[in-house]
């Protein structure tokens, strides 16, 4: 619980609230997902479970932060030109996917070594680490990317709304 705290307050102070909210709403989901595949294959949740849960953890806010660093460089650099803030949280995701595909097919096939050759002591972490690795990455894609557009769109939304209202006033 201070853990996600603390990556609330570091991503909300180099990024936005709104970035560091989703953050941590993707990394919930990415351990609730874990969880849930320890639950429905039956295995017991131990030491190396709760490790691999943190390593998950800090590779998934990784890979948010690498995303929300380049779409905070690409409005530093290049003005946006007509580009609304789902295009440029659209461009942000997909110069940083390769990035994330390779870090994640590394895990992943690392992950899959441990979890059939690793023996009996490594087969929860590494099936722990190959599903999180699965949810971690498109959380930060389709969870934590879209949640912070929709809430800018919502909060510009409604901004728009409030001018409107005093504008007719």
């Amino acid at each position: 619980l201070f853990g996600l705290v603390g990556i609330l307050l570091y991503i909300a102070l180099r990024f936005d609230l709104k970035g560091g909210v989703a953050a941590v709403i993707a990394v919930f989901h990415d351990v609730l997902v874990c969880l849930g595949a320890i639950s429905l294959t039956g295995r017991e949740f131990s030491l190396p479970v709760l490790a691999a849960l943190l390593t998950i953890i800090g590779f998934s806010v990784n890979d948010t932060i690498v995303a929300y660093d380049r779409l905070r460089e690409n409005r530093a650099k290049f003005v946006p030109k007509g580009k609304t803030f789902a295009e440029q949280m659209n461009d942000a995701v997909n110069q940083t996917l390769s990035r994330t595909i390779l870090t994640s097919l590394t895990v992943f096939f690392s992950a899959a070594i441990l979890l059939f050759f690793g023996g009996k002591t490594l087969e929860d972490f590494a099936f722990v680490l190959f599903v999180g690795v699965i949810t971690g990455t498109y959380s930060t894609t389709y969870v934590a990317a879209a949640l912070v557009v929709d809430w800018t769109q919502y909060v510009e939304g409604r901004l728009r709304r409030g001018k409107k209202a005093v504008a007719k006033a």
